[in-house]
């Protein structure tokens, strides 16, 4: 979709009337790009980002200054699957960087992805 067009669907979904779409189906990354969604009040994440901040970023588009609904984050995860093993590592991320501040030490980037990439693929037994 082009820009136009996306500002455009935007437009019509946050100011339209009776007539005007009432869901948004975006991509994280689209609908995490400097777009303000504050018409919306219910978010559906259907597939987990390896980077929690990608999630948080597009879920802040709509819980934001302006907003005026009560907003509700319902994420659809798939027992057994993938999905499970990506929410694991954005939590070990989320608890890597609180514990990153102020301390030194710790394994490179490198071995951290290996790391990642094995426990995301199951292969961390």
């Amino acid at each position: 979709m082009s820009a136009k067009k996306r500002l455009q669907v935007i437009q019509e979904f946050t100011h339209g009337g009776p007539d005007s779409p009432t869901v948004l189906l975006a991509s994280l990354k689209a609908a995490g790009a400097g777009v303000n969604l504050t018409a919306a009040s219910t978010v559906y994440l259907f597939d987990p980002w390896w980077n929690p901040g990608v999630e948080e970023q597009a879920m802040g588009r709509v819980h934001r200054i302006g907003q005026k609904k009560e907003v509700k984050v319902i994420r659809l995860i798939v027992k057994g699957s993938i999905e499970e093993r990506i929410l694991a590592m954005q939590e070990r991320k989320k608890r890597l960087i609180s514990s990153a501040f102020g301390k030194k030490g710790g394994k490179d980037d490198k071995e951290m992805r290996v790391e990642e990439l094995r426990m995301m693929l199951g292969l961390d037994n």
